[in-house]
């Protein structure tokens, strides 16, 4: 069965839709409704890491060792670029395997009619020919016709810059990628993928990658660290050179030393802690659609939350029903049904037509038109045919908006007023039900409806939870204020809730200094539209508040954009997703609990590598440097640093997966502190290996081969000790325990370190038993020094950061007594 062919005539179209083996055909035919994404190949992504700045220190090291016939050098330097490019790759495909499979679960759904009936199907199956529904919230997921409905109003501004909506009727295109902000309609799809006009615009199109505060600041040390250690390295050359060292062998020396002390594989372990870390939460119901916004969820100290299907269940309950001009509570309902749609399966539509005692009833009207809910003018209207054939208009809606249709006044007025505020002080929401017969200029007031929503069971435990993390949830719903204060009451969240009319609004949002701390001490938000949310979360920012933003339709896009996390929570339309840096896939708000969790514990997995990356780069350099400036030896060999590299690059790769304390505290990026700590933790190090090389020298009166495999040994097992040090601001020994996989990479590497020195393989001068053990017995002495420096050095530092306290007191003033525990740093 085919659909008709494209044609200005709107009536032209087949209401049973394509057969499902014509979809099939056409979907081989015209491929699937995607953008050809361009990938490059396995093999030129693994060749780019042969090429750039530090494999090419690595290749003209291993020629250097060729031409001067240093054959055991040239084979392990070659299987250490080898080993370098191998774990780059595999870590840059595993991140994009996890981000390619968090794509796949917020895939595009769309609406068809197929054989007959209505399926949702991922939009990337749609064909030219399909009957799709599109409604308020959707992104048009092919360009289409419109063949039935009254009209859109699309928000085209990415695809043709047009700042305002464009009104779209019947025989007229929409375009994928468009945004619905008004009305529902049926429409025939006329092209798929790369030929729509999305499709063929988006060539032209560079999408700009942002950098995440923490990556600019890593990076940052990279850099710093590149510069110390090509500064190091010239100072090294030039008094070598000076001494008529072999410039061969020394340049060979300082290639191979440089390229172990570069941060190289930084940018691939942050990718893939952060990929690991995404998928965890994913498996938890959150994905995250911008891997850097997990620092800013780390960082969180406000949450803004919906209040419907995020605090509440979503499962409207229908109470009592207050009839005005209708003969008794089941008219008041078969209107209000009359003004639904059930096959939207919309909660305030359920609720109502489940009122209904007789709905067989519904089967003598016909509804020729249906304007669906939106946020602006808050009503659903439709217009009705009966079976005599008179015409009239019924609507559902927010209370204020069907009296002022209705233009009540006088005693009606009060008591709808009165039954509102009724309604609300019991935490139950009012709907208002007006109809208009044919002819008629005014609306009549039908009656009241009453709906509740109760809490769900987890809400209150969830905001304790939050608060005792420093995070502080704010409420936020279109409900009036009476109705808000209620359930935050049961939530525990304080009732200290403003209307919104005290919120500012506009392009320029000029806020005084006491309207912006009554919004910052606030609890939260009622009668609130989209643009009240885009300002709660601009004024929240100007404060210094690293602020959330939850949100499920299309006006909601805005807010979700500007916060710094914005959240679009389960059954959210595609545009808030699209906007959204976290897209929940079950209700209720532990789940962003949870993400907040896990992204803090991301983050201090980030922080220790940065730390340890830092203080192994002083530790080795500054060591190597001074002692072959000082004694006028190697102390270590090229061969033996590149094993190191190798023994080091093992457990830096498990740091993904470490179990991590968790900060009660909003944790934001402290390059002062890393800094400090790692520099104090390196130059401990520093001082170390010299009483090392002393024992060594004057002690162990051994030769200049055995120092360098001492030497060896001891960085080897002092660095894989260092890095259980810097994951943690406490002694290492206390909890939590760092991850198996930690520890027994850890075990494997110093343990084929060990048996390195003790049995030399050919490449390295072996070295006695005891002096084994006097290394290791050494080493685990520094460690513990290097641990109780750590601890000073980060008990000093909060000692004085008077500045900082002052912003937590100044936090947890803004929260509720009682209902908060310790506010987090900024």
């Amino acid at each position: 069965m085919a659909a008709s062919t494209s044609t200005t005539d709107s009536t032209t179209w087949n209401n049973n839709g394509l057969s499902s083996e014509e979809a099939n055909k056409r979907l081989q035919q015209y491929g699937p409704n995607a953008l050809e994404e361009k990938k490059v190949s396995f093999i030129l992504l693994l060749l780019g890491y042969f090429w750039g700045p530090i494999p090419w220190m690595i290749e003209v090291a291993a020629i250097l060792s060729a031409v001067v016939q240093h054959w055991p050098d040239f084979f392990i330097i070659l299987a250490l670029l080898l080993f370098n490019a191998g774990v780059g790759f595999w870590q840059e495909y595993t991140a994009g395997n996890a981000v390619e499979a968090l794509k796949k679960e917020l895939a595009q759904k769309a609406r068809v009619l197929r054989d007959g009936a209505w399926l949702v199907i991922d939009a990337a199956g749609l064909v030219p020919g399909d009957i799709v529904r599109i409604r308020l919230g959707d992104v048009v997921p092919a360009d289409a016709r419109l063949v039935d409905g009254d009209y859109l109003s699309v928000d085209q501004s990415a695809l043709t810059g047009e700042s305002l909506p464009v009104i779209k009727n019947n025989g007229e295109e929409v375009f994928s990628g468009t945004v619905v902000k008004q009305g529902e309609v049926l429409a025939e799809v006329t092209a798929t993928g790369s030929t729509t006009r999305f499709g063929k615009t988006a060539g032209l199109v560079e999408q700009a990658k942002t950098v995440s505060h923490f990556q600019k600041a890593v990076l940052t040390i990279g850099n710093y660290l590149i510069y110390v250690s090509l500064v190091l390295v010239a100072i090294l050359v030039l008094v070598q050179l000076h001494r008529h060292e072999p410039w061969l062998d020394l340049i060979q020396f300082a290639l191979i030393l440089t390229v172990a002390s570069i941060p190289v594989a930084m940018p691939a372990v942050l990718s893939m802690t952060m990929a690991v870390g995404a998928m965890l939460l994913s498996k938890k119901k959150a994905i995250v659609t911008r891997l850097e916004s997990i620092e800013e969820m780390a960082s969180m100290d406000i949450l803004c939350s919906d209040k419907t299907g995020t605090l509440t269940q979503n499962k409207l309950t229908l109470g009592d029903v207050i009839p005005f001009k209708a003969a008794d509570s089941q008219e008041v309902l078969l209107m209000a049904s009359l003004a639904s749609r059930e096959e939207n399966r919309d909660a305030i539509d359920e609720a109502v037509l489940k009122g209904m005692e007789a709905k067989q009833q519904l089967s003598s009207f016909k509804q020729t038109k249906f304007v669906p809910f939106d946020p602006v003018h808050k009503r659903t209207e439709a217009t009705i045919r009966d079976a005599d054939g008179n015409v009239f208009q019924v609507a559902k809606g927010a209370p204020q908006v069907i009296m002022e249709l209705a233009a009540l006044s006088g005693a009606d007025l009060d008591k709808a007023n009165t039954a509102v505020n009724d309604f609300a002080a019991q935490g139950y929401r009012a709907l208002g039900v007006g109809i208009k017969e044919e002819g008629e200029e005014n609306w009549t007031f039908v009656g009241i409806l009453s709906l509740f929503d109760p809490p769900r069971e987890d809400s209150a435990q969830t905001i304790d939870r939050a608060g005792k993390y420093g995070v502080r949830v704010k409420m936020v719903t279109g409900d009036n204020l009476a109705i808000g204060n209620q359930i935050a009451g049961q939530l525990g969240l304080g009732t200290n809730l403003l209307k919104s009319d005290i919120i500012p609004t506009g392009e320029n949002l000029k806020v005084d200094n006491a309207i912006g701390e009554k919004i910052e001490q606030a609890d939260g938000f009622a009668e609130v539209f989209p643009e009240h949310k885009f300002a709660i979360v601009k004024i929240l920012q100007s404060r210094d508040h690293i602020t959330g933003m939850t949100g499920d339709g299309v006006n909601d896009a805005p807010a979700l954009k500007q916060a710094d996390v914005g959240i679009a929570v389960s059954g959210a339309t595609d545009a808030a997703r699209a906007a959204a840096d976290l897209v929940l896939t079950s209700p209720g708000l532990s789940v962003i609990i949870t993400a907040i969790e896990e992204a803090r514990r991301i983050f201090e997995r980030m922080n220790s590598y940065a730390i340890y990356r830092i203080s192994e780069t002083i530790r080795i350099m500054f060591f190597v440097v001074l002692a072959m400036i000082f004694f006028n030896f190697y102390p270590i060999t090229a061969i033996m640093i590149i094993l190191l590299a190798f023994l080091n690059d093992i457990p830096i790769m498990a740091i993904a997966y470490d179990h991590t304390g968790l900060e009660e505290n909003p944790v934001r990026w402290n390059m002062h502190q890393v800094i400090v700590v790692a520099t104090a933790m390196g130059i401990v190090g520093v001082v170390g290996s010299f009483g090392m090389l002393l024992i060594a020298i004057d002690w162990l009166h051994l030769s200049v081969p055995q120092i360098q495999t001492y030497v060896f040994l001891k960085m080897a097992v002092a660095g894989h000790l260092v890095l259980f040090v810097a994951r943690s601001k406490e002694h290492f020994w206390k909890r939590p325990w760092p991850a198996p996989v930690m520890i027994w990479s850890a075990v494997i590497t110093k343990l084929a370190a060990t048996l390195m020195a003790a049995y030399g393989f050919g490449f390295i001068t072996p070295i006695t038993w005891p002096e084994i053990a006097l290394i290791w017995l050494y080493s685990i002495f520094s460690a513990l020094i290097t641990d109780l420096v750590k601890v000073q050095i980060y008990r000093h530092l909060q000692n004085r950061l008077p500045g900082q306290r002052t912003f937590l007191k100044k936090i947890r003033a803004s929260f509720s007594p009682g209902n908060f525990g310790a506010a987090g740093s900024k």
